[in-house]
């Protein structure tokens, strides 16, 4: 559902409230407009859930034309991060798995991205994934 900026100023003019997931959906595709993933600066796209967070490194112009490709992926039900961390919903956690995201990423050469956050602020744990994945080596 993508919706035009005239009509998302005329909803906010009418004070009329939006679903959280229609507000949601308006906010990603927005952001999503400005930032694309190329093979040279892949796009580090984030969900965060209550319970855990998940980052993928995507590329999304491809040479097939076949749409985006996911290169690498990580999230705090890997194995590695739940042995180190006891619960999945902190701060910390995120930034091991920034961490291990980034030593994923310069096993496929992959050094410069473009950070996608989503419709996310760039806050709390999505900005501890961030300083995780700096400390890792990835240069945004």
């Amino acid at each position: 559902m993508k919706i035009s900026k005239q009509v998302l100023s005329k909803i906010k003019n009418k004070n009329k409230r939006l679903k959280p997931t229609k507000y949601k959906l308006l906010k990603r595709n927005k952001l999503r407009g400005k930032i694309k993933g190329t093979s040279l600066r892949p796009r580090l796209s984030v969900y965060r859930s209550n319970e855990n967070i998940y980052a993928q490194i995507i590329d999304d112009r491809t040479i097939d034309n076949e749409g985006s490709r996911t290169l690498v992926s990580c999230s705090t039900l890997d194995r590695k991060i739940k042995l180190d961390v006891k619960n999945s919903r902190t701060c910390e956690a995120s930034r091991l798995m920034g961490k291990r995201l980034a030593e994923l990423c310069l096993k496929k050469n992959i050094t410069k991205i473009v950070f996608d956050r989503g419709p996310y602020l760039y806050h709390g744990r999505v900005k501890a994934l961030a300083d995780g994945a700096r400390a890792g080596g990835l240069i945004f």
